[in-house]
């Protein structure tokens, strides 16, 4: 099997492996990288969760997978495309997470814009949203860098505000 989804010039979206399950676990009990997306995680059901991925990296048509920073052969980030349902509609959102070490340096950018290529292109999907906590500007920027506008607000369940932030297959991008 192919173990590459996508590459872009400075990084390589891949299917998960086992060795990947320490990495993914420590980046989602992380309280810095998790601040705008609920909190940490508790580490045991992500190594369950993990595993478990690791075990049918094929298994789900959407999910987040490791990112590689090509420079350095390491793990960066966890990206992807998920289903979420907005509003009473089913959408797939664009997700992008990085571990600090990573922040700065213009990946979420160039990670989106590679997704959205590839949902576009290679799996024909209409649009793609980001669901973004208003007061996490760093991913707000990279939304509106990729190419994405902000349609709407929406209060998740459980009571979070998040800005919708959308692109069309075919929308011309910065």
């Amino acid at each position: 099997m192919n173990q590459v989804i996508l590459e872009s010039e400075r990084l390589i979206l891949r299917y998960q492996q086992v060795t990947d399950v320490p990495f993914l676990v420590e980046l989602w009990a992380d309280e810095a990288v998790t601040r705008y997306m609920g909190g940490p995680r508790d580490k045991a059901w992500l190594q369950s969760v993990f595993e478990e991925t690791a075990q049918d990296p094929l298994a789900e048509r959407y999910d987040l997978w490791p990112v590689v920073e090509k420079a350095s052969g390491q793990l960066v980030g966890h990206c992807g495309l998920l289903d979420k349902e907005v509003d009473g509609v089913l959408e797939i959102e664009l997700n992008y997470i990085f571990h600090p070490s990573a922040w700065g340096k213009g990946y979420a950018v160039e990670i989106a814009r590679a997704l959205q290529d590839h949902a576009f292109q290679h799996l024909g999907l209409p649009r793609l949203i980001a669901l973004i906590d208003p007061e996490n500007e760093a991913s707000c920027r990279a939304a509106l860098r990729s190419g994405m506008h902000l349609e709407k607000e929406v209060i998740r369940p459980g009571g979070a505000l998040k800005q919708v932030f959308v692109i069309e297959n075919g929308a011309l991008r910065p």
